[in-house]
């Protein structure tokens, strides 16, 4: 009896099929690229996503031999919206996240209900990555596809319609649209009506942790399953992963390095502060009940890393796959011990949090003809994490109480970048023994829903191991220390010059 966690991110898809015990059985994961038609866009092909993530299912499912699966729930990217049909055949392309065309919808929503109100209600702050203004946009750009949608759905709802036949919705995720009423739990009906949204062409809410569905036959004899697999409410990857790293408590904070870097944390109730709102932190349910998460959002994160892969690296990303090692092993071997001399901006896709600036833009300072390709990638690495750091002092000046960090994700695996955290940040990083926390929780809802756990505590307890621990440096933290006041100098000198590019 086993159970499954169904990551789709932002860049890449990952199966995960877990004993109940919380052991990887088998895993199985593709890569899918995003398209940026016109400058600002971000956009994605679902259909494509979706068959490479039945790839990796299938893949994973084959891997865990006779231990058969009973259930199975989603970690979804958030903000992904995709129109459809009746068929639930996506009409465009996925708007992801990242994509920042808004603007406008943003400015008429500000002026419609006020930006505090609408963070007061919907605990999501004024900002292009919300699903609500992107309908706006939709409405007002595309009436075609507009008028011929059957439904809006994000990717856990797309997914959940395509794999049990019917687009049902966690509270989770569905507490990141800005269209969901935090205190009354359910979809803002007069939000929704004033906006011109029918609220039948939104997922239906699911009703609690429990099963939402079955896996379709035809689709469990693809997979060579005999027998019912129960589908389940997961939730946003970032919330999935801060229950699959142990993040169950108030004060409980994790870390998530993927395409995007997010610090969540966990509390009993949904801090609607100012100091929250000003911080650009959203607050939305937490995956476990009752319990809720703030959320901050560098929306780059390891997609600036990747990008310096991809496009500056690719011998030794060729390299790496003919020696079967990680590729960003070889581009950072030679990085210099201590901080670097550069200074990055990372705002490839504009600035996350705090200060959520679209109109931002990456840069590199301080480069000479001595600078080589590790020293950018590690300086990369060190910008991101002042970028770690900047957020952990908005939430703790917003009421939040940080101890340490859980890390997880895919940059939990680089000993460097975990060591960058604890030194900067002046935290300690802890590192659970499974890292793929995203698919960890989806598995663990999944197991509640299926009854395997009687209820989301004893399954955390029973599945999420704690592993090493990173503790700062003294003497690093303090040059890092010197370094991070000079970061915070970088944007302000250079914005006015990223405004008239």
């Amino acid at each position: 009896m086993s159970l499954i966690g169904l990551d789709i991110g932002t860049t890449g898809c990952k199966a995960i099929v877990f004993a109940a015990d919380g052991r990887v059985l088998a895993k199985a994961s593709r890569e899918y690229p995003i398209s940026t038609p016109h400058p600002r866009w971000a956009e994605q092909d679902a259909e494509r996503v979706w068959q490479l993530a039945w790839e990796s299912l299938r893949e994973a499912v084959a891997g865990a031999g006779a231990d058969r699966p009973v259930a199975m729930a989603l970690s979804c990217q958030g903000e992904a919206v995709t129109p459809v049909d009746a068929a639930f055949r996506p009409l465009r392309p996925t708007i992801l996240g990242m994509d920042t065309r808004t603007t406008e919808e943003n400015r008429w929503l500000a002026g419609r209900f006020g930006a505090e109100a609408l963070f007061a209600r919907t605990g999501m702050v004024m900002h292009t990555v919300n699903t609500l203004p992107k309908l706006l946009w939709l409405r007002r750009h595309e009436p075609d596809v507009w008028t011929g949608a059957r439904a809006f759905l994000l990717y856990e709802d797309f997914f959940l319609a395509r794999l049990g036949g019917r687009p049902v919705i966690s509270h989770c995720m569905a507490s990141r649209t800005q269209m969901y009423d935090l205190a009354c739990g359910d979809w803002a009906d007069d939000l929704l009506g004033a906006c011109g949204i029918e609220r039948g062409r939104l997922a239906a809410l699911a009703g609690g942790p429990g099963a939402v569905g079955e896996l379709r036959d035809e689709l469990a004899a693809q997979l060579g399953l005999k027998g019912k697999v129960l589908l389940a409410a997961g939730g946003h990857d970032q919330a999935c992963a801060a229950l699959g790293s142990g993040t169950v408590r108030a004060g409980l904070a994790s870390v998530s390095t993927g395409t995007a870097e997010v610090i969540e944390v966990a509390m009993t109730t949904a801090a609607l502060s100012e100091p929250m709102r000003r911080g650009n932190i959203s607050v939305y349910r937490h995956v476990m009940p009752d319990l809720y998460v703030c959320m901050t959002l560098n929306q780059s994160g390891g997609l600036v890393l990747r990008w310096f892969r991809d496009e500056l690296c690719r011998a030794d990303l060729a390299d790496a796959r003919a020696q079967g090692r990680d590729p960003y092993d070889l581009v950072l071997a030679g990085a210099p011990a201590g901080p670097t001399p550069l200074m990055v901006l990372p705002h490839f896709s504009g600035s996350g949090t705090p200060l959520l600036d679209t109109a931002s833009r990456g840069a590199i300072l301080g480069l000479t003809f001595a600078t080589d390709r590790a020293t950018i990638a590690k300086a990369i690495l060190e910008a991101l994490t002042f970028e770690l750091r900047a957020n952990v002092e908005v939430l703790r000046e917003g009421g939040a109480t940080i101890e340490s960090l859980a890390a997880v994700g895919g940059g939990a695996r680089s000993d460097l970048w975990l060591q960058l955290k604890a030194d900067i940040c002046r935290l300690p990083i802890r590192v659970p023994q499974v890292t793929e926390a995203a698919c960890l929780g989806a598995a663990v809802a999944a197991g509640v829903a299926a009854g395997v756990y009687r209820d989301f505590p004893s399954a955390v307890g029973a599945v999420v191991r704690p592993g090493r621990t990173v503790v700062p440096r003294p003497d690093a933290a303090a040059a890092y220390d010197a370094r991070y006041e000079l970061y915070k100098q970088v944007y302000p000198a250079i914005i006015g010059l990223h405004r008239q590019l």
